[in-house]
């Protein structure tokens, strides 16, 4: 069975509200998140899970605030001996613009994205202005685009399954690694979602759904299903990570 290692890469901060991240909770509370690449190494090709940020700000403010080094796209791969091009497959959690933005770079790699992500990119909401087709239209009209229309198998040893919590296409990664499942979370929000404060366990919810979703209800679900299918789990923006190189 192959097994896999998982690189957080810091590609890009921000600097918001924590109810971005933690519906009904702590709204007022200046929150910084980090923006992640990950580098998932194992196996015969080169995989990312998300392209992060073009326009990087480093700061020591914000270094402190996550604990950990902001990169570039391209400093982020250079410490694993990779270089952009070197990149086989990309899979996109969802097509927000923090997470898909050095898509063209990667000019080699195949991209997967869910039916509805990719609708929703060329066709989105008024409420959501996170998204912004010039950042795929690229890797689209160059056909590197593979969708997905269900759970499916990646590689062995990598799935997706559909979490439509925050987006409607999101994609939860599931990957096998030597200490069990880990699980890159298909929706934006920290470990304090799957790990509410005694405050919150109190009026019996056992997980925080995202601060921005599509359907309250369906996001809570979606979160708790994804807790529990997963030994390891990676919240899109959980800034311990920061300081990690190496999962597990």
């Amino acid at each position: 069975m192959t097994t896999y290692k998982i690189h957080p890469i810091v590609v890009g901060t921000k600097v918001f509200d924590k109810g971005m991240m933690t519906y009904q909770h702590d709204y007022g509370t200046e929150y910084t998140i980090p923006i992640y690449v990950w580098y998932i190494e194992g196996g015969d090709k080169k995989i990312l899970v998300d392209t992060g940020l073009m326009g990087v700000i480093k700061s020591e403010s914000r270094e402190k605030a996550i604990g950990g080094k902001i990169y570039t796209f391209e400093e982020g791969l250079r410490r694993w001996g990779l270089k952009p091009t070197d990149i086989d497959i990309v899979i996109h959690t969802h097509l927000h613009n923090d997470h898909c933005e050095n898509d063209s770079k990667c000019v080699k790699a195949t991209f997967y994205v869910h039916k509805k992500e990719l609708e929703a990119i060329y066709n989105p909401h008024p409420l959501d202005f996170r998204y912004l087709a010039d950042y795929i239209e690229e890797v689209d009209q160059a056909g590197q685009i593979q969708i997905v229309h269900e759970d499916q198998e990646i590689v062995p040893g990598i799935h997706v399954v559909h979490t439509p919590a925050h987006t409607p296409g999101g994609l939860t990664v599931l990957i096998d690694t030597s200490a069990g499942t880990a699980a890159i979370t298909g929706f934006c929000i920290i470990m304090e979602n799957f790990e509410p404060p005694p405050a919150i366990r109190a009026m019996e919810m056992e997980v925080i759904p995202p601060g921005t979703v599509v359907n309250t209800y369906e996001a809570y679900d979606q979160v708790l299903r994804v807790k529990n299918m997963a030994d390891i789990l990676l919240p899109l923006h959980e800034p311990r990570f920061a300081a990690i190189d190496t999962i597990p």
